[in-house]
């Protein structure tokens, strides 16, 4: 069963980093695009970023863009999303998913994610 796994995640003081990890349980994690998406209280999810199997970086927010890095892994079939200059509004549940070209919102088969708590 294809699965992604998120992980990292905690509470970081406005300025810290963290570094989230999705491990998949996959054949060839070479052959996926992982996005990484996120959902703060009461508001809908978003998409943050992608990494294609080609290993380019497509950043679907602004607000992350010379914060956020991500980088893959695939002989551990693991991307990591690395979150540097933690703003408070970043809080959310981070999500990853996993697919042939990089995932939309209307992915199906979401993960319980990993909390992200930037707060002082």
């Amino acid at each position: 069963q294809v699965q992604f796994v998120e992980s990292g995640g905690g509470l970081v003081q406005p300025g810290g980093s963290l570094r989230l990890s999705c491990a998949a349980s996959v054949f060839r994690m070479d052959y996926y695009s992982i996005g990484w998406f996120r959902q703060a209280p009461g508001k809908e999810r978003e998409g943050v970023l992608c990494i294609t199997s080609g290993g380019a970086t497509t950043y679907w927010q602004d607000s992350v863009k010379g914060r956020f890095t991500t980088s893959r892994d695939n002989g551990k079939k693991t991307v990591y999303l690395q979150m540097n200059n933690l703003k408070p509004e970043d809080t959310a549940v981070y999500h990853c998913a996993g697919d042939f070209a990089c995932p939309t919102l209307d992915y199906d088969r979401w993960g319980q994610g990993t909390q992200v708590t930037v707060s002082s």
